[in-house]
């Protein structure tokens, strides 16, 4: 089942022509798709060293070529910053045996994303992770700061897409109640606290896992300036609540900061539990899980 209106089939065939095509130093690999509970790109391997994404929603050229190009770029940035393994660009491809927009290749990490091997309950996992985080935030801003429309900014701008969810949940969620949990984590101040680089996106299946350890983050474009508290996203899409508490103290989260990484899972959570609840289960579930973990934090309004 498509997962958007309107999404793209990219046919394995597809890419062996563009691979073919367009790298032909290629040619002798073998190409093969990848199962992915992802929502934003189709991913097949060439060989064993490189992995190719295929945006699924259709848009124009330009932009795509724009969007892949600061993926790149953002991808560059992180290598190396963390003892973490991060994705490294590869190349670019155009458009091409039917396939209408540009697409990317990466270096293929090795390792199980968390949705397969799941980490919710391990200590040292945690550990890692708040490394991974506090790595990624001791990365130079450059003076930048949050510029885009998604998460990252300011959270009251996201009360007509909550309002959206919410009525598109009722048969699904205690609409009611989370209705009340937003109404009070939306107005959590921003306080003091300046932008710092941040990851954007730290669910399940942007995170490999080997042996209860972290072992690579994957899905690395998104890297830029936001608000502190957004890649805390993690200790309720990732933990349970030991780890969580553990990941918490690494990073010497304070009340305000640990609250709106909170309300950033929220937000995030309520648009994968009926967005996907036909089209990606995995995703949705998901969603449901970190809710699951919100309303039972003491904490929660």
């Amino acid at each position: 089942m498509q997962m958007h209106a309107d999404q793209l089939a990219v046919p394995v065939e597809t890419v062996r022509e563009l691979v073919d095509e367009q790298f032909p130093q290629w040619r002798g690999l073998p190409v093969r798709r990848v199962a992915s509970d992802g929502t934003v790109n189709a991913v097949f391997r060439i060989g064993d060293r490189y992995g190719a994404r295929f945006p699924l929603q259709s848009r124009d050229v330009e932009s795509t070529r724009r969007w892949l190009a600061a993926e790149a770029e953002a991808a560059r940035e992180l290598a190396g910053r963390t003892r973490f393994r991060t994705p490294e660009p590869v190349a670019l491809g155009a458009p091409g045996a039917g396939y209408p927009l540009p697409w990317s290749v990466q270096t293929w990490l090795p390792g199980v994303v968390a949705t397969d091997e799941d980490p919710a309950g391990a200590v040292a996992f945690a550990h890692d992770l708040a490394e991974f985080i506090g790595g990624v935030r001791a990365i130079d801003t450059r003076g930048r700061t949050f510029g885009g429309a998604g998460r990252g900014g300011d959270l009251t701008s996201h009360d007509a897409w909550m309002d959206t969810c919410f009525r598109n949940s009722e048969r699904l969620l205690d609409v009611p109640r989370l209705r009340r949990m937003w109404a009070a984590l939306r107005s959590l101040p921003r306080g003091a606290a300046e932008d710092v680089m941040s990851h954007g996106d730290l669910i399940p299946g942007n995170v490999l896992v080997s042996d209860g350890r972290l072992a690579g983050i994957l899905d690395v474009g998104g890297l830029g300036p936001a608000d502190p508290a957004l890649d805390l996203v993690s200790a309720w899409h990732l933990l349970d609540a030991g780890p969580r508490q553990v990941l918490r103290g690494d990073l010497g989260c304070d009340d305000l900061e640990w609250q709106r990484g909170k309300a950033w899972a929220f937000q995030q959570a309520m648009g994968l539990v009926w967005y996907y609840a036909e089209s990606n289960p995995a995703m949705s579930r998901l969603g449901r899980r970190t809710l699951a973990r919100i309303m039972a934090d003491s904490s929660s309004p």
